[in-house]
C-alpha cells in the first residue's frame, strides 16, 4: 500500500471524476486545480459526502486553491437554485458551514443559519422528537434511519458552534442520543438500519454494512466538530463507538472487506461500507477514541477498497440504493451497481489518508 502523495492524488482524481460521470458532468461547472474534479452536476447527499471530504482535506492542509475551488462550486450551485429541503439535501450544507470560516460571504452565512433553523423547526419529527428520515422520494413517517446523523446533525452541530447557538448544538447531540436508543444493539454493539414508531420495531433487524459505516463516521466527526463536548454525552457516545468498532473488528473478512449484512459472511462484500469504516476508524484513532491497535483494521479496509477502483475511476462491489428492508434476504439480494455514494465514501477515505500523509 502506498502513501505516496502523487499516488493518492491520482486515485482521488480518478474516483472524483467517476463520481462526476455518474452524476452528469456539466461543462459549465467550475474546475479545480491540483487534480481534483468538481464537476458535480447535483446537490444531494452523495455529493455532500464527497465535497465534505475535499473540504476536510483543504482545511487540514491549508490548501487555499482547493478552498477557492470549493467556494466556486458552491457559488455555482447556489446561484442555480437549490432543491427542496429534506434530510439528504442537507448533507452538502456540512462543508458549507465550514467554508464560511474561510470566505467572506454573508449570504452564505445567512443560508447556513436559515437551513439550521429549518432543521429545528421545519423537519418532520417522530415520537420523542427524533429527526424523521424524510427524503425526496417519501416521508418515511415515524422512521429513524442511521444515516440521518451524518446528513443533518453534523451540519447542525457545526453551524451551532459557528454561530454560538447552544440550542442547535444541544439538538444535534440529542439526536445522536435518541438514534442510539432505538438503533444501537447493546448485545452486539452493531446498529440496525432503521426503527419505526409505527409498530415499534427495527424492520428486518438488519445490521446493514453501509448503515453502520455512517455511524463509524458520524460519532468521531461529532467529537471533532465539538471538541468541547464532555460529560455523560461524550462518555456514552464514546462507549457506543468503541463497542461498535470492537464488533466490526471481529466481522472484517480476511481480505479486509465488510459484508452487506455485517454478521452474515455469505452476504456480498460491500466496498462503500468498507471505505466508510476505514475512514471512521482512522478518525477515531486520530481523536484518541481508539488506540493504534485498530490501525491494521483500517489499513486492511483501505487496501481492499483501493483494489476496487477501476481504470475508469468507478468503485466496484458497491450495492445498489437500499431502502428499508423487511427481511434479511432483501439485503442479500441487492445487486452491485456503479453508485455515487460508493465514489463519495471512497473519496472520504482517500482524503483522510492524504491529509494524514501530508500533515505527518
Amino acid at each position: 500500500m502506498s502513501d505516496d502523495r502523487a499516488t493518492l492524488l491520482a486515485q482521488l482524481d480518478q474516483v472524483a471524476t467517476g463520481l462526476a460521470r455518474l452524476r452528469g458532468i456539466d461543462e459549465t461547472a467550475p474546475l479545480a486545480g491540483e487534480g481534483f474534479s468538481l464537476q458535480f452536476d447535483e446537490w444531494d447527499w452523495e455529493i455532500g459526502v464527497g465535497v465534505y471530504g475535499l473540504f476536510r482535506h483543504a482545511e487540514a492542509t491549508g490548501n487555499a486553491a482547493l478552498i477557492k475551488a470549493l467556494a466556486d462550486w458552491y457559488d455555482w450551485q447556489i446561484g442555480r437554485g437549490l432543491p427542496p429541503r429534506q434530510v439528504n439535501s442537507s448533507a452538502p450544507m456540512l462543508a458549507l458551514a465550514g467554508l464560511i470560516d474561510h470566505v467572506d460571504r454573508p449570504d452564505w452565512e445567512a443560508l447556513v443559519q436559515d437551513w439550521a433553523d429549518w432543521l429545528m423547526t421545519g423537519l418532520a419529527r417522530t415520537e420523542e422528537g427524533g429527526f424523521q428520515h424524510v427524503v425526496k422520494e417519501r416521508m418515511n413517517d415515524g422512521e429513524l434511519w442511521d444515516d440521518t446523523l451524518f446528513m443533518t446533525c453534523l451540519f447542525l452541530a457545526r453551524a451551532g458552534r459557528r454561530f454560538d447557538r447552544p440550542d442547535w448544538i444541544d439538538e444535534a447531540v440529542s439526536q445522536f442520543l435518541i438514534h442510539t436508543r432505538y438503533l444501537s444493539d447493546p448485545k452486539t454493539g452493531l446498529w440496525y438500519h432503521g426503527w419505526t414508531f409505527n409498530g415499534r420495531h427495527n424492520f428486518a433487524n438488519a445490521f446493514w454494512g453501509r448503515g453502520n459505516a455512517w455511524i463509524t463516521i458520524a460519532i468521531p466527526e461529532l467529537f471533532s466538530i465539538l471538541p468541547e463536548l464532555g460529560g455523560p454525552a461524550r462518555r456514552f457516545l464514546g462507549a457506543v463507538f468503541t463497542a461498535q468498532v470492537a464488533a466490526l473488528r471481529r466481522l472484517q473478512n480476511s481480505d479486509g472487506f465488510f459484508h452487506t449484512l455485517l454478521d452474515d459472511p455469505a452476504s456480498p462484500i460491500e466496498a462503500s461500507a468498507t471505505a466508510g469504516i476505514s475512514y471512521g476508524v482512522s478518525r477515531g484513532i486520530a481523536l484518541g477514541l481508539l488506540d493504534e491497535g485498530d490501525r491494521a483494521m483500517a489499513d486492511a479496509a483501505f487496501a481492499a477498497v483501493v483494489d476496487c477502483i477501476g481504470e475508469d475511476g468507478i468503485v466496484a462491489h458497491v450495492s445498489d440504493g437500499t431502502p428499508m428492508g423487511h427481511d434479511l434476504q432483501f439485503y442479500r439480494d441487492i445487486p452491485d451497481i456503479p453508485a455515487p455514494y460508493g465514489q463519495a465514501l471512497t473519496m472520504l477515505m482517500l482524503v483522510e489518508r492524504l491529509s494524514r500523509t501530508e500533515t505527518t
